[in-house]
């Protein structure tokens, strides 16, 4: 693009507010010593982005900075800024992905020669849809040049000279929705979607741990192996790893049975040793244990032998020898001492409770009603111990305290505040020891009176299951009895033999029925088998009754209701549901004969 020198600063102006470089100027070079051929003027060395002060790009233009518009004369038009008082032009939401501007306010006389010519310095052009009604919609080819086409929002242009109206317009820029730019920009969006997941799948892959090796399938020579392996202690865990694979795949069959036995007798026989490296493996933590506890005892005493160094420096007969700094400097020493002695002594006593609580839980053996009863008598040992200790420690600073109280009643010394500071910290811990005491004193009352509510309920449950046991000898006794009983039953049952031939041959059918059905079956499920079969052989009663004759069920009902060690009667099914079943119990009346 050539444009005329006319007013080459505003041109100049107007393009830098735009982040654009003039592309050409026409008229009398400004610099006579310029070479085309060399892009450089002659003695002048070439300027590069890196000098101090200039750079590719141009500096942004901060928000709140307004924006100098001024006049911009292009070849056919000129363009008029608007008034800087008036407020910017309003614009819609920007589309995602908008590269389609929309510019009304065109002059009637206005081609698309003139539009290409005044936002061709915006960027690139794709397309231009012009209307008949004074607007068009430009596309561009990238997003930001959008923004430099909004620019010139609010501009008045001139065709020309001409003052006519319909040569002049006012120019109104705003976002356009096109489906070409959703479309791009959809793809984009999914373009960086796959590259992401590639990118975090590469990642997965790259921090995942390698697959372990394939196992090897099922041979007599593989299982030769697997079989050396297994009573290899150093190769037991991939062996068994094998030996699992194959028998969860199935390739245990009868050829191969005794093979997988020989080898799972293999895996069995590491038992006793897994158990020997367990119980060594304790041993060695006993012993450790038993050490670390020697050790910390040893600490203490040292801790308390350091103490007693304190103390007795700080009784008068060397006290009055030291000087301020001195005492001042034994007295931290013995603060800091007796916290750490305190620390080592919890800690200790912390060990001891373990090993107590360990010792009960391996020797308690009995039900939950003793362990629950035990628990609390184990917690109230502990608090009689711990408000034994408090109150050990308790007369310990009493009588500290007493002995500063007569010291600082003899020597009446003024220029010694350690003293009155060692007495207010002791009467300090004196309170906070009677506090905690009388708390710990109210648990231990709490824990009394629930351990007596504990006695009571296992006393309570010792009456229930001595109850119980009479309630269990009662039965028994009375279950004794009625088996007695049942005997002559059996007897009188068996004098009275079938009444016909029929009948027992009505029994054998309907006992091989039931036979077949374990779970039994209702009498009208008997009838109706009975009736398929053949009705002169099932004929029930009177030898002359016709070959059609039904079954009567309240016969055939007598008939297994008397035969009580043969057949027998049970209630299936709840509520709507409830159905009566014969079953089929004649071996269970045989193995009681």
């Amino acid at each position: 693009m050539t444009l005329p020198m006319s007013d080459p600063t505003a041109w100049t102006t107007a393009m830098n507010n735009l982040g654009m470089a003039p592309l050409g100027i026409a008229g009398q070079p400004i610099l006579p010593d310029f070479d085309p051929a060399l892009g450089m003027m002659t003695g002048i060395p070439p300027i590069t982005p890196m000098m101090p002060g200039l750079g590719i790009v141009p500096p942004p233009i901060p928000p709140d900075m307004p924006v100098v518009k001024e006049i911009i004369h292009c070849k056919s038009c000129t363009l008029f800024p608007p008034n800087p008082n008036l407020p910017p032009p309003a614009t819609r939401e920007r589309p995602p992905g908008c590269k389609t501007v929309f510019v009304g306010g065109l002059p009637e006389n206005g081609t698309e020669q003139i539009i290409v010519e005044v936002f061709e310095q915006c960027g690139e052009i794709i397309a231009i849809r012009k209307s008949k009604k004074n607007f068009c919609h430009i596309r561009f080819a990238e997003e930001y040049m959008v923004d430099k086409a909004l620019y010139l929002s609010g501009y008045r242009i001139r065709l020309g000279s001409s003052t006519d109206k319909k040569d002049t317009g006012r120019l109104h820029v705003d976002f356009a929705q096109a489906r070409d730019d959703l479309y791009e920009w959809e793809c984009k969006q999914r373009m960086l979607a796959r590259e992401e997941r590639h990118r975090r799948r590469m990642e997965e892959e790259r921090l995942r741990p390698p697959s372990p090796p394939p196992v090897v399938h099922y041979s007599d020579h593989e299982c030769s192996i697997v079989a050396e392996k297994l009573k290899d202690d150093s190769k037991f865990s991939e062996a068994v790893q094998t030996l699992l694979t194959w028998i969860e795949r199935g390739e245990v069959n009868r050829r191969s049975a005794n093979n997988f036995y020989s080898m799972i007798q293999s895996a069995n026989s590491h038992v006793r040793r897994l158990v020997n490296e367990k119980a060594t493996h304790e041993k060695d933590m006993e012993e450790a244990k038993e050490k670390f506890k020697q050790a910390l005892s040893g600490i203490l005493i040292q801790f308390e032998q350091i103490v007693a160094v304190y103390h007795s420096a700080s009784k008068q007969k060397a006290w009055d020898h030291f000087t301020k700094a001195q005492r001042k400097n034994i007295s931290v020493w013995c603060k800091q001492a007796e916290e750490m002695r305190n620390i080592h002594n919890d800690e200790l006593m912390g060990i001891r409770r373990e090993e107590e609580m360990e010792m009960s839980d391996d020797e308690i053996e009995e039900t939950t009603e003793t362990k629950e009863a035990e628990e609390p008598v184990s917690q109230a040992e502990a608090l009689k111990e711990e408000n034994d200790s408090l109150r050990w420690q308790l007369d310990a600073y009493r009588n500290e305290v007493e002995l500063l109280k007569q010291e600082q009643g003899k020597t009446h010394r003024e220029d010694d505040p350690n003293k009155d500071q060692q007495l207010k910290l002791l009467q300090q811990a004196l309170q906070g020891m009677q506090q905690h005491l009388l708390k710990v004193q109210e648990e231990y009352k709490r824990k009394e009176a629930e351990l007596e509510k504990i006695k009571d309920d296992k006393l309570q449950v010792e009456k229930m299951l001595e109850s119980l046991k009479e309630k269990e000898n009662c039965a028994s006794r009375l279950c004794a009895s009625n088996q007695e009983s049942d005997y002559p039953l059996e007897k009188n049952l068996n004098s009275s033999p079938i009444k016909s031939e029929r009948e027992a041959l009505l029994v054998g059918i309907i006992s091989t029925f039931l036979h077949v059905h374990p779970f039994g079956a209702s009498i009208e499920y008997i009838c109706s088998y009975l009736h398929r079969l053949d009705n002169k052989m099932l004929s029930f009663g009177g030898a002359n009754r016709a070959s059609g004759a039904r079954i009567c069920t309240s016969d055939v009902e007598c008939l297994m209701s008397r035969l009580q060690h043969t057949f027998k009667q049970e209630m299936t099914g709840v509520g709507a549901s409830l159905e009566k079943r014969w079953k089929f119990c004649g071996f269970e009346g045989l193995k009681l004969t």
